[in-house]
Order: structure tokens, then sequence, then C-alpha cells
């Protein structure tokens, strides 16, 4: 167990904040700001105590230079506007006018840094430019759980330097997470989409253990259908991933999980939203067609079923392209049949989360994490450094 917000007094204390504000932006302008949203009790909580509160955060790639286009001005706007308070910005991270800046706020006050990956010192977790962050702060909290897989001076290294507790959002996704993965209601099923085997080789082998069906739908059940023997035309395959996804369906034979991969398909003669499409058999798709939809009417039918039975149900990765109209019907079902289910449903970040918000779904699941990358580290059931990092309780 890790110290969290309730286990500090933050009275009059300076507290740096690492927040998820890695937000959406066209043009200049937040499109999506769940994210700072969802880092909003944490804030709140420590402004009512009288901390003072600094946040820091990263956005976009810049790669470790300055790009103005990915400054976090926006993001601070915008949370001034959720928290109905004034939030003051600056073009940087450390240095002399930054705690400067730092030392004439007041309890309750909000600060924002500027964008942590406009120095490259942030991603080589650098002890010095950590140590620069930390003597902004008399005390940190981590509340980006979509970080916590990386250890970065924000994320890790600040941690050698000042006391570290978990905010309500990391505290709420290593609860959710954790009692899924570690005592699961059964039946205990889990649905794996997205593009590739390889990013989710960790995962499979975790779940195989634990899951009673692993439903598989996307890219990555084309690649096993071609392992089991199927022509999948110009689907997306990995090749060079062929013997592995044998060995992982040979695994699932061995392992009691049910691996239930797609009978029929929606396959397209392009990728495009104005394709010719239809649905196929799994061993009827011609060599110039690909599968853009792993969902055809019987696997829908078959994937609905283990789902209404199941008690608890995560799910990572879309089973199509659902991007597209055309190619959403297999992603939206399920999103569909979760909403409605009276199962522990937990959406695993990343384009899952995506999928269930684009179709309207969002508030009715369980829990939606709010990190991709941390949530599949997690249910690989390896360690998350940026938790790790933090205080345990005594």
């Amino acid at each position: 167990m890790k110290k969290t917000l309730k286990d500090f007094n933050f009275k009059g204390k300076k507290t740096l904040v690492r927040v998820d504000f890695n937000v959406p932006l066209e043009e200049g302008k937040i499109t999506d700001d769940t994210r700072i949203r969802a880092a909003l009790p944490t804030i709140e909580y420590l402004t009512r105590q009288g901390a003072r509160v600094i946040l820091m955060s990263h956005l976009g790639r810049p790669k470790g230079q300055v790009v103005d286009s990915l400054r976090l001005d926006p993001v601070a706007e915008r949370l001034a506007n959720l928290l109905n308070q004034e939030v003051s910005k600056v073009d940087k991270c450390v240095g002399k006018g930054v705690k400067e800046t730092v030392a004439k706020l007041r309890d309750g006050e909000v600060l924002v840094l500027e964008n942590t990956r406009f120095y490259p010192e942030e991603k080589a977790n650098d002890p010095e430019f950590s140590k620069r962050l930390a003597e902004l702060a008399d005390v940190f909290v981590s509340d980006a759980f979509g970080a916590a897989h990386r250890a970065h001076a924000s994320t890790v290294g600040v941690t050698a330097y000042l006391p570290s507790v978990a905010g309500f959002l990391m505290q709420r996704e290593l609860d959710a997470l954790g009692q899924v993965m570690e005592n699961p209601e059964k039946p205990f099923v889990a649905i794996l989409g997205g593009a590739k085997v390889s990013d989710k080789i960790g995962v499979i082998r975790n779940l195989l253990n634990k899951v009673d069906y692993l439903l598989v739908g996307g890219g990555i059940a084309n690649t096993l259908l071609a392992a089991s023997g199927y022509e999948m035309g110009e689907s997306l395959v990995e090749e060079d991933k062929l013997e592995l996804a044998k060995e992982l369906i040979q695994e699932a034979q061995e392992s009691g999980t049910e691996l239930v991969l797609p009978t029929d398909l929606v396959i397209a003669d392009q990728f495009s939203n104005q394709a010719n499409y239809r649905v196929v058999p799994v061993d009827q798709v011609p060599e110039d067609w690909q599968s853009l939809d792993s969902g055809g009417p019987e696997t829908l039918q078959r994937y609905t079923g283990i789902i209404k039975q199941a008690k608890t149900v995560i799910w990572n990765g879309p089973i199509g392209v659902f991007e597209m109209d055309i190619f959403a019907k297999g992603t939206n079902t399920i999103a569909a049949v979760l909403a409605e289910s009276n199962a522990t449903t937990i959406i695993g970040g990343g384009d899952s989360a995506a999928a269930v918000k684009k179709a309207g779904l969002a508030g009715k699941m369980t829990h939606i994490s709010t990190g991709g990358g941390a949530s599949l580290m997690f249910m690989e059931g390896k360690p998350l450094p940026g938790v790790i990092a933090l205080d345990d309780l005594a």
C-alpha cells in the first residue's frame, strides 16, 4: 500500500503535483478535456487543505525542444475555468524565475509549470533536473497514472528528494485495476483488440493464467488467424510474429482459458470509409481484400453471449477501425453490451476508452482508465516505476 493524500498535512505546504494534462489540441484549442477533469478531485482537495499547488505535466512529443504549439497555456486557461479560480502559469519548469514565482504562492493558489518534455533531462530521468524540480516544493503528489509506466524525472526522479504520495486519480486507478487483476469475480472475460500482437504479448500471457475467456479482435486477431492457417489477404498481419502467435494459441489450450477468435469478418477492398465492404467467413478472405472489423454477425453473437454471462470484464483495444463508421459496428456493439452489463467493466485506456466515449457510453462503465500504456503494463503484471517510487504506508 502506498501513502495517499490523506496521509499528509498540506496546510501551507508547497506541493508539486504530477498530473497528466496530455490533452488533444487542434489549432491551439483543447478538443477533449477529460484528463484535466480527471485531476480535479486531487487539485480541489489540495486547495481546500491550504496547499500551494504547483502542477507539472507533459504535452505531446516535443523531444526535448521548446515547441510553442505544445505550451501548456491553453491547459492553464481551461483549468482556471473548471476550478473557477485564477491559475497562474510560468514558461519554464526550473530556474530562478520559477522559484521566485513559487515563493509568492499563497495557500490555496495554483501554478502550472511549462511542458516538462521541453527538457531532454525529463525523459532521461536526470538526477540534477529531478533535484531542481524537487527544490520547488515540500511534498510530491503523483496523480498521473497515464505516465506512471515512464521512469522520468517528473514521475520518478523527484521522489528521491521529497515525501511522495498518490493522488486520488492514481489511487482510484490502482484500486480498480488491482481488484480485477488480483481478485476478480468469475466468470472473468478479457477482450483484447488493437493492431499488433507484439504490443500485447505480455498481457496475453498474464491473462491466460487469470481469465475464463479471452476474446480477440482487430489486427491481433488477424495475426492469430493467420497463425491458425487462414489466408488473410491484404489484412494487417505481423508476419514475423506468426510462430509466436502459434505458441500463444498452444499456451491458451494448455491454460484452460478459452481463446475465442472471430469466425466472420467485415472485409473491404481498400482502407477507406468509401470502400466496398462485405461480411465473409474467416476462410473466405480474397487475396486483395482486408479485414477492417472483426465483428461479423456470427462473431458478435458469440462474443456478446460470453460477455453477458461475465461478472468481470476488462477491455483493451478496439476490434476494428472504429474511427471509420462502416467498420465500427463490432467495437460499438461490444461497448453497448458492456454498458448494459451488470458486470464490473474496466476499460483499459487508449483507443478502447476513445471508442467508448465516441459511442456515448463512458458513463455506463465501472471504470475507464486514463492510461493506455500504464494500464497495459499493469495488465502484464509488471510493476509501474511511477508507483513503486511513492512512499509506502508503514
